[in-house]
């Protein structure tokens, strides 16, 4: 699953062209950020010279076409922005599906590169591309709906790749867009905050003798603390990713989190009180309502990479409810034989993939569709000034004088013979019918989609699990599983 976000950068405030260029791709490009420059890839541009390529091809545009925008309306380049939900991919991947995403989204037509960031926790790209053509006879246009066709054409690269993707785009009785965090909805990871919490309530699991055990369980969790201003206490885990201190108090954990209020439990003075971690956090199963199966944690390689015995003390726990879980769905699922569980999951697998393969199918032939339907409509504006300039001999001041309307002629034919490839073209009325078509069986086809997938999800998760406990690896048992 990915979120997009598309850009328009015009000139800053007090700034040259090139500076305002310049800072901005500075940013992108931060060693800090894309792992010393190993996270990132261009196309028709170096990166490092890519405001002074993008400011040549905007002088070659305006002496090729003599057009010329006003400074301060002009649009320099553009920004695409794709963040992946974390641990769904690693900044790699991430890089190179942003790739992908740039190339096609600008048909190859216009110079790009895309970055990778590894500073925050989900894996995100940025994409910076030219507005200007490369052939400098043309500008990007951002039509009407181009942030709708951008997420489309994100979704169906993650679907490519068999990543998630955004289930509900809109909320239907506001009438406008979700953000992120109600996007992951369910899968929404914890913040800071939380993470916190739950760190606090595993170390009081394990009953430290007084305050200063407290703090060094903390620090072996991977929290360091440190006294502010008025002798406030604050942590931060810079481990996972976290730059600024959380204070430790009630007013900005919540009650009962206060410095004051853990010093009552260590002391005995307050009991711990009972399910305040966040659910998927080492909250129980509630009667009658089954939990989400997670894949469980493997602990010895945690460990091994410096987790301490709180975080070990929570894993176990968190796993032991996975397992419960697992279990929940094997009885009601009636899947006690593992040679069923193999069969239900290996089916579920092989439902999505053909059911991906069929919404791509589905929107190759839709993007056919809208292709021909523009060429033709292009064609049939244009062919009168086409028959002029067969008329005129193609004289070059007939062309001069009808230059877009002859290159968009030819442009629809081109479309006609690469499509058609010596074929009939169709009727416009057959197309519209196809279209219809083709747009109710996507509907259909991804309606489907969510459905097994969301059962593939489950049922995969829950054969890890038994897999992981019996001792499976790479669908062979071993004597003692067996046994």
């Amino acid at each position: 699953m990915a979120a997009t976000r598309l850009i328009k950068h015009h000139i800053s405030k007090g700034e040259t062209i090139a500076q305002s260029m310049q800072d901005r791709f500075d940013y992108g490009q931060n060693p800090d950020k894309t792992q010393d420059g190993e996270l990132i890839a261009a196309y028709m541009c170096d990166p490092l010279t890519a405001d002074a390529e993008f400011l040549l091809s905007k002088a070659k545009y305006k002496a090729i076409t003599g057009r010329e925008q006003k400074q301060d309306q002009d649009i320099l380049f553009y920004q695409i922005r794709q963040s992946f939900v974390p641990g769904e991919t690693d900044p790699e991947t991430a890089l190179k599906i942003g790739y992908d995403l740039a190339f096609r989204w600008t048909k190859g037509r216009h110079a790009f590169f895309v970055v990778s960031h590894v500073d925050r926790p989900h894996p995100h790209v940025h994409i910076y591309y030219n507005s200007t053509a490369l052939d400098c006879t043309r500008k990007f246009r951002d039509f009407f709906g181009s942030v709708w066709a951008l997420r489309r054409l994100s979704d169906r690269i993650c679907l490519e790749n068999n990543l998630s993707v955004i289930k509900t785009p809109k909320l239907k009785s506001k009438g406008k867009y979700k953000h992120y965090g109600e996007w992951l909805g369910n899968d929404k990871p914890l913040s800071y905050q939380e993470q916190l919490k739950a760190a606090i309530d595993a170390v009081l699991s394990g009953q430290p003798k007084d305050f200063a055990v407290f703090l060094a369980a903390m620090a072996a969790a991977g929290y360091e603390h440190k006294y502010g201003r008025g002798g406030v206490l604050s942590f931060r885990a810079p481990a996972y990713g976290q730059d600024k201190f959380t204070r430790f108090r009630a007013s900005t954990l919540g009650e009962g989190y206060g410095q004051e209020d853990i010093i009552a439990i260590i002391e005995g003075r307050a009991p711990l009180p009972a399910g305040r971690a966040r659910a998927g956090a080492g909250q129980g199963l509630s009667a009658g309502s089954p939990r989400k199966v997670n894949l469980i944690i493997d602990i010895q390689a945690r460990l091994k990479d410096g987790k301490g015995p709180a975080y070990e003390r929570w894993a176990k726990v968190y796993n032991l409810k996975m397992m419960a879980a697992a279990l929940q769905y094997l009885q009601e699922n009636n899947l006690l034989a593992y040679a069923d569980l193999a069969a239900k999951a290996d089916k579920a697998v092989d439902r999505f993939h053909d059911l991906a393969g069929q919404i791509q199918k589905t929107e190759a032939a839709m993007n056919v569709n809208a292709e021909l339907k523009a060429a033709m409509i292009d064609y049939a504006k244009t062919r009168p000034v086409f028959d002029g300039y067969k008329a005129a001999k193609y004289s070059n001041k007939y062309l001069a004088e009808h230059e877009d309307d002859i290159h968009l002629h030819r442009a629809a034919r081109a479309t006609f013979d690469r499509v058609l490839a010596g074929g009939k073209l169709p009727k416009m009325d057959a197309l519209k019918t196809e279209w219809q078509k083709l747009t109710a069986d996507k509907k259909s086809l991804y309606a489907r989609y969510r459905a097994v997938q969301k059962e593939m999800r489950e049922v995969v998760s829950v054969k890890s699990n038994v897999d992981h406990l019996l001792g499976i690896t790479d669908g062979q048992r071993t004597k003692e599983a067996e046994r």
